[in-house]
């Protein structure tokens, strides 16, 4: 059986925090609309498939405005548009979806869009809510979303919304809504991705709790009627040989104070969920040098508070000395053989210069 192509992404750092060194503050380098959108041109000169544009109260930049204006400058790949549930009245947020799909424009086959859509539910600024009830909320928008944007009239009666309206007069290019991309580790979160998602992202772990977490995936789709395709999560570090690429990572964290790390990890919205926290019992369990197995460095995660581990040294991502970008389809032959998890691929970070070759990674990459 013939697999599909996996998808490269990239990340662009609206959260204003991919620096030379962990925790210690860039001017050079921090969220604007010329670094952000430069991350992007260079992300789609590079052939990436994809690039995750996040959100966040924090951030530097708002996250529709800048897709919106970043969406008119490129040609070819594709935004991974995050958005929180609650921010947006679920059917403003289709009018949103297919407005933003539209600017973007038509993929290379012509066969639809270049959105897809990252959904994140978490407390909104200055808002505490539990979390079964937020993901319930996040599976009743996901829902009131995708049919209005399939071009169906609604008639939805739910625990937070009750609407009867027909969908709106704009449509995405397809005339049907876009790939929903959701991550979360909690029970909870699980049914959420299970019942509403396309695509699951997991955060970098060992090998046998990422093919223990593909496994109950699938299943908890399956008993849904539904399937749902994978994404991996990771900051990556490239050198050409792994000696180099420790190198780099002990002089990532060199200037790095345990304070500063615990503080910038604690002031996200998402700094108490169940990823975060996994994230830490790695950080818990690895050795001396900050490894839990081979290639899984948890270094990054002491000053960050989501994607918070590094594949290092043979990584999927190489950066030559001949300015471009290549990717050993190996890893994700990895993912899909051994661990039986198809889909999509993240990669975040800023496309490589020839004097200080960077991969910034989250779902994603990790400058370096």
């Amino acid at each position: 059986m013939t697999q599909a192509p996996c998808e490269i992404s990239w990340f662009s750092a609206l959260c204003d925090d991919d620096y030379e060194f962990l925790g210690v503050p860039d001017p050079r380098l921090q969220s604007s609309w010329e670094h952000c959108r430069d991350i992007v041109l260079q992300a789609e000169a590079g052939g990436f498939d994809n690039i995750l544009l996040p959100s966040g109260y924090s951030l530097g930049l708002d996250t529709t405005a800048f897709a919106a204006a970043v969406a008119t400058q490129v040609k070819r790949i594709k935004l991974l548009w995050a958005t929180r549930m609650g921010e947006d009245w679920p059917p403003q947020l289709a009018r949103r979806i297919a407005t933003l799909d539209r600017i973007l424009g038509p993929n290379a086959a012509g066969t639809g869009g270049r959105l897809n859509v990252n959904i994140i539910s978490s407390d909104m600024p200055g808002e505490k809510i539990e979390s079964g009830p937020r993901y319930a909320r996040a599976t009743e928008i996901m829902k009131i979303v995708r049919t209005l944007l399939n071009g169906e009239s609604l008639d939805f009666q739910g625990e937070f919304y009750n609407l009867k309206l027909d969908p709106p007069r704009i449509t995405t290019l397809s005339g049907k809504c876009p790939a929903f991309y959701f991550g979360g580790l909690s029970h909870e979160a699980r049914e959420c991705a299970a019942e509403a998602a396309d695509v699951y992202l997991m955060w970098p772990d060992t090998m046998d709790k990422v093919r223990e977490t593909v496994t109950d995936m699938k299943a908890r789709a399956a008993a849904k009627g539904r399937t749902l395709k994978f994404g991996y999560r990771a900051h990556v570090i490239v050198r050409e040989t792994e000696d180099e690429a420790r190198q780099y990572a002990d002089r990532l964290l060199c200037k790095l104070d345990d304070e500063a790390g615990r503080a910038i990890r604690e002031k996200s919205l998402d700094a108490k969920n169940y990823g975060v926290q996994r994230q830490q019992e790695l950080r818990g369990a690895a050795d001396g040098d900050g490894f839990v197995e081979d290639n899984l460095w948890t270094g990054i995660s002491r000053a960050r508070s989501g994607c918070g581990a590094a594949q290092s040294a043979m990584g999927p991502f190489y950066c030559p000395p001949d300015q471009k970008v290549y990717i050993d389809l190996a890893f994700f032959d990895t993912m899909s053989k051994r661990l039986g998890a198809p889909g999509d691929r993240g990669g975040r970070g800023r496309a490589c210069r020839p004097s200080r070759c960077r991969v910034t990674g989250s779902g994603t990459g990790r400058r370096g």
